[in-house]
């Protein structure tokens, strides 16, 4: 059987080598350590759940396969304090597609599951795709770091506030976020619920395109974020009332990149209501290729109307 890290090698950064690493414990079975509980956050970042689910699946998968799409559903939430442990189920083994499902355990219980569809590469003279946002590149953009360093020293943020972003910047950088806007991460006034960010993972993450799907789906459950834009529930306040956690999680890969090069994380909230909101969103590498495209639901109240 393969092993999970050996297409990672003295190239490993964090990520592959912390949060996305994988431990085979038995055929079909991995275990998940080292977890990650962002600052403010109820749970595992949902991201390492996806990034380990596909990491797992990918290891039962002919080296010819490459995923095209998962969709996953958050069950419960997970903690940082115990392992996860991953069941791979190989419920389809076609010519060209293949298809794995996951599902993560924890104490257990059931906490996610992910069906993960791979196909092998072919090729077709008919394709077409929308045309990639026209907005300023990386270069000279103020990272999400920064923004919050200059917010911790501004006299007009609340010391809860400071607090929080105190805490948040403590933790290990393992992606870069360079926003166009420096209000996507202030939030200060209210905005429309469309977001264009410069993202990359940290550090050189090697060559094998599985790594870099993986890396990728870890990155893009940074999506539910956008929908607490609009005048309704924005700025600090609002964020101090809401309560949000991802409900599902779908990708579509569509071509080849790199996710420690740059790329466009394009996203938008067609509709928030009934406790709920729907994410969309689109990852473009630099020279106006779709590469991914992502679309999540999650539970989204305020704490008054959750009572």
């Amino acid at each position: 059987m393969a092993d999970p890290d050996s297409c990672v090698k003295s190239n490993e950064n964090i990520l592959t080598d912390s949060f996305l690493h994988l431990e085979e414990i038995d055929v079909n079975l991995y275990r998940g350590v080292n977890l990650f509980h962002p600052t403010g956050a109820r749970s595992v970042y949902g991201g390492q759940v996806v990034g380990h689910a596909l990491r797992a699946a990918y290891t039962t998968v002919p080296a010819e396969h490459h995923v095209h799409s998962v969709h996953c559903y958050f069950l419960k939430g997970g903690s940082a304090d115990t392992p996860i442990l991953y069941y791979v189920d190989h419920t389809r083994e076609g010519r060209t597609y293949c298809n794995r499902n996951v599902k993560a355990i924890q104490d257990g219980a059931a906490i996610f599951t992910m069906q993960a569809s791979f196909k092998k590469a072919e090729t077709d003279l008919y394709t077409h795709q929308y045309s990639m946002p026209v907005v300023p590149g990386p270069e000279g953009l103020l990272s999400n770091l920064e923004i919050m360093e200059r917010q911790l020293k501004s006299d007009s943020v609340s010391e809860r506030r400071k607090q929080y972003l105190e805490k948040k910047l403590t933790e290990k950088v393992t992606t870069e976020t360079r926003p166009v806007k420096v209000q996507y991460t202030s939030r200060e006034e209210p905005m429309a619920p469309i977001s264009y960010s410069w993202v990359r993972a940290v550090g050189h993450i090697g060559d094998d395109y599985r790594i870099h799907h993986c890396v990728a789906v870890y990155l893009s459950d940074s999506i539910l974020d956008v929908a607490t834009f609009p005048g309704a529930i924005h700025g600090e306040k609002s964020r101090s009332r809401m309560f949000m956690t991802s409900l599902d999680h779908s990708v579509w890969f569509h071509n080849p990149f790199r996710i420690d090069e740059w790329m466009l994380y394009e996203k938008e909230c067609p509709h928030c209501g009934d406790g709920r909101a729907i994410t969309l969103g689109r990852l473009w590498k630099r020279d106006g290729t779709l590469a991914m495209s992502v679309a999540q639901e999650g539970v989204m109240r305020t704490f008054k109307s959750s009572l």
